[in-house]
């Protein structure tokens, strides 16, 4: 009962910080952290004690799994190199010099010892990372780089954590580090490997919903517990199964099985990440009482773990920027990957918070080791002040320093142009597979909605929020007033007790359907907002030789489409011709003269006249420039 009682307070509290936290604007992570230090001093709360399998077999495989299922792995691999000198690189250097630090400033403890603590505090934690950075607002890049090395960083400490609790119990030679890192990798990356192989070729054979999403929530147990039995990295092998089976996801059969993974791994990832910041800060008033009585004296206690703290915060910029630019001094990286502005490696090297991650391993330490309970408080003050300090301060670092995040209105853009490459696919297929005996008035509704979808994404460009509802936003309205009004007959013919319970069921799960569709369109941000610095429009089919020779056209004062006032219809955009200036409207518009005015005249680049926007497009080769 006290168990069942203990999770339900945590999920509530969980729930209600995390909508705290964004009414308020606080980094939910942060405030969970405080909630739960205060929570310690309450008397009536009764002591918490984390179990390090809890967090190291229960908790870490599910996070790990889930944020390496939503990394790209193109970016991870477009990044190898900066994630590597994190990932790997950076723990061992951090492992050496944080031991070093700790050895000076208790000699008492082995040095063995030393260097155990340094592997834990080493590795910034995965679920503190991606939290914050995209809290934030970084550009996608440091992102990337940033969710690459907590989802490998892991690996590397927990070896060096094995070979230094092996050297406390006894000797351990250089070679058999090496050993252990050879073995971690290599076997962590076939098992990752072939489990994300049998299990995608098993979801590919199952059409159940329930029983496909259930193989998913499997799958970090299933290749942590192989890789740890084989004494490889349990974390490498989740790692590589998220990845390749992130990747592998969106090609494979049953939309409605994916569409169920991914709501249930949001709710998992989300009650899971929550939780263990609030788990960290119910551990301070149980870990600071057990070093009132050490022998090394409380103020010398709490003055060197501050000295720790600070040459955590300190070392990760020092190895940061050589790593950043001695590379590229090297003619052929430089030509590959030019330098980044000093600004990138800044914030990469304050991006550092720690977690659960450091808080358990370092509990795994041997309960028999002299002053275990200093090591064990020096990692709480690392874990702390780094989410305290860096998490606190690091949005105005960004701000400061000039770092602009994604541009919302050149993502909008981008969405749209993809989207208008995949109608365009859609409807060449229906043309290769229609047939004469096909009646007319499917093909025209294929047509219709499949245009309608891929105008709606050109339709959240060129209006702020506070002008009128584009058309599909104005039909997303007044289909969800509708559907709630079928939703209510429903339930009221329930209530009279004439329909099957299945049946009833089946009607509302399809409202529900397609509620959750509409619901996703009204929801999206307007992309006419300022701000962001972008990142560039991307180009998936190259430049075109109609956008490059049409040359730049001022735009006029007052434009407007002389076919819509012709006609009395009104323009939802507008978009002037470049090659005769000729401004027409949008094809979201019921005249589309923009696209009727290039049948007509054969005039190939238009660009957009609405407020902020320059983009062009070719109608010819269907690309944006």
């Amino acid at each position: 009962m006290d168990i069942a009682l203990g999770l339900l307070v945590i999920v509530a509290v969980v729930c209600a910080g995390s909508a705290a936290g964004r009414k308020l604007n606080i980094p939910v992570p942060l405030l969970l952290v405080l909630a739960g230090v205060a929570g310690s001093f309450l008397p009536f709360i009764p002591q918490v004690e984390l179990n390090p399998e809890l967090v190291l077999v229960g908790l870490l495989p599910p996070l790990l799994y889930a944020a390496a299922f939503r990394t790209s792995l193109f970016d991870f691999k477009t990044n190898r190199r900066s994630i590597a000198l994190l990932s790997v690189g950076y723990v061992i250097f951090g492992t050496l010099a944080v031991g070093l630090v700790v050895w000076w400033l208790f000699p008492e403890i082995p040095l063995a010892a030393a260097f155990a603590l340094g592997a834990v505090v080493a590795p910034p934690d995965a679920v503190a990372a991606t939290a914050i950075a995209r809290k934030v607002g970084m550009p996608r890049r440091i992102v990337n780089i940033l969710e690459g090395e907590s989802l490998v960083n892991d690996a590397t400490a927990l070896v060096c954590l094995r070979a230094a609790v092996a050297a406390i119990a006894g000797s351990v030679s250089a070679l058999d580090v090496a050993g252990g890192f050879v073995v971690a990798a290599g076997g962590g990356l076939a098992v990752g490997l072939a489990v994300a192989y049998v299990l995608t070729e098993i979801r590919k054979r199952i059409s159940n919903v329930a029983i496909n999403t259930s193989t998913s929530l499997m799958a970090p147990f299933v290749a942590f517990l192989p890789a740890e039995a084989i004494h490889a990295s349990g974390v490498l092998a989740v790692v590589v199964t998220g990845l390749v089976m992130g990747t592998k996801a969106p090609s494979m059969p049953n939309g409605a099985a994916r569409q169920s993974a991914r709501s249930n791994w949001d709710t998992v990832q989300f009650l899971l990440e929550n939780a263990v910041f609030l788990l960290i800060g119910l551990q301070v008033r149980t870990i600071i009482d057990s070093v009132q009585d050490d022998s090394l004296g409380a103020g010398r206690v709490w003055l060197g773990c501050a000295v720790i703290l600070l040459a955590v915060l300190l070392l990760r910029p020092v190895w940061v920027f050589p790593a950043t630019y001695l590379p590229r001094l090297i003619p052929s990286v430089q030509r590959a990957d030019p330098a980044p502005p000093w600004q990138f490696p800044a914030i990469v090297s304050w991006a550092g918070m720690r977690g659960v991650v450091t808080l358990a391993a370092v509990l795994t330490l041997p309960g028999d080791l002299e002053h275990r309970d200093v090591l064990v408080l020096a990692a709480m003050v690392v874990v702390a002040g780094t989410l305290v300090l860096q998490g606190f301060t690091l949005p105005a670092l960004v701000r400061a320093l000039g770092l602009p995040g994604p541009d919302r209105r050149e993502d909008a853009l981008n969405q749209a142009s993809l989207m208008q490459l995949a109608t365009a696919a859609g409807m060449e297929r229906l043309e290769q597979l229609r047939r004469e005996s096909d009646p007319p008035e499917v093909m025209d509704m294929l047509r219709r909605r499949t245009q309608e979808r891929g105008l709606a994404a050109w339709e959240r460009l060129g209006r702020s929020s506070a002008e009128a509802a584009t058309p599909s936003q104005r039909y997303a309205q007044l289909r969800m007033a509708m559907l709630e009004a079928e939703r209510d007959k429903v339930l009221e013919l329930r209530r009279g007790g004439d329909f099957a319970h299945e049946v009833l069921s089946e009607v509302l799960e399809r409202l529900d359907v397609e509620e959750s569709m509409l619901d996703a369109s009204l929801h999206e941000l307007e992309s006419a907002e300022e701000g962001g610095g972008g990142e560039g429009l991307s180009q998936p089919g190259g430049v075109c030789d109609h956008l490059t020779a049409a040359m730049p056209s001022p735009v006029p004062d007052g434009p407007s489409c002389d076919g819509c006032e012709r006609e009395g219809t009104t323009p939802v955009h507008l978009r002037m011709c470049l090659a005769c200036g000729n401004v027409g409207c949008c094809d979201s518009s019921a005249g589309r003269h923009a696209s009727r005015h290039f049948k007509e005249t054969g005039h190939p680049v238009m660009r957009s006249i609405e407020p902020g926007e320059e983009w062009r497009w070719c109608y010819v080769d269907d690309l944006l420039g």
